[in-house]
């Protein structure tokens, strides 16, 4: 009795130290996260301010970003306002692990080469984690139809509406972040924002996105004063 007893306090004792190990990795990975994605934030930011803002064309078009970009560089900044006042995360290209874990939002560049937000259709697929490593799109759940989701990019403000959420698919869902999003509200090209995300919280059995579509584009002024849908 007395040995079954003492397994059982045992059990409980690693029950609870397992918990309060999963618990403090989660928060410490945050903390991590948060504080790289800060500092490469501040990078690009400081690199967009050496040199002038590009002036747009006669015709008031934006003058589009640098098309070309390698794995790991930073190209812009997505605001959600439905996830908060001052929300934001990096954006940099792919979507492997150890970008990732940086706490930012990757670009997808398999199985399908997501579109630059400036290019004339696709889809601009990003993912995120939801739980440590930043967590930044912990609250992508928040989200519905008519939200606003703003790019931030060196030379303009890429403006898109939610049109459309999917709660839960396979994880190897892949039709999500094509070009025509599969399961989307989508039957034709267009120039589309998806997000994605493991779901349901704490665990990665499924996943998640959002959909949304371009508004406007407006170029940025000499003060980087946001669009109205950020104020």
């Amino acid at each position: 009795m007395a040995a079954v007893q003492a397994t059982g306090e045992l059990l409980v004792t690693l029950g609870v130290l397992l918990a309060l190990f999963a618990a403090y990795s989660l928060w410490w990975t945050d903390v991590i996260a948060d504080h790289r994605a800060d500092q490469a934030g501040g990078r690009l930011r400081q690199s967009w301010s050496t040199g002038p803002v590009p002036l747009p064309p006669a015709d008031g078009t934006p003058t589009p970003a640098p098309r070309t970009y390698q794995a790991g560089d930073g190209i812009g900044f997505l605001h959600v306002p439905a996830m908060g006042a001052g929300y934001q995360v990096l954006i940099r290209m792919g979507t492997d692990e150890e970008t990732l874990a940086e706490g930012v939002a990757g670009v997808y560049t398999e199985p399908y080469e997501a579109a630059m937000p400036w290019d004339e259709q696709g889809n601009f697929a990003l993912a995120a984690h939801r739980d440590g490593h930043g967590a930044k799109f912990h609250d992508l759940d928040l989200l519905g139809p008519g939200d606003a989701l703003v790019v931030e990019t060196r030379d303009s403000w890429y403006v898109y509406r939610v049109d459309g959420v999917l709660p839960e698919t396979s994880q190897y869902d892949t039709g999500v972040v094509a070009p025509v999003p599969t399961g989307s509200p989508y039957h034709v090209a267009g120039r589309y924002i998806t997000l994605t995300t493991c779901t349901p919280v704490y665990t990665s059995r499924y996943r998640m996105a959002v959909w949304g579509s371009l508004v406007r584009v407006d170029p940025v002024d000499a003060r980087r004063t946001p669009p109205p849908e950020l104020r």
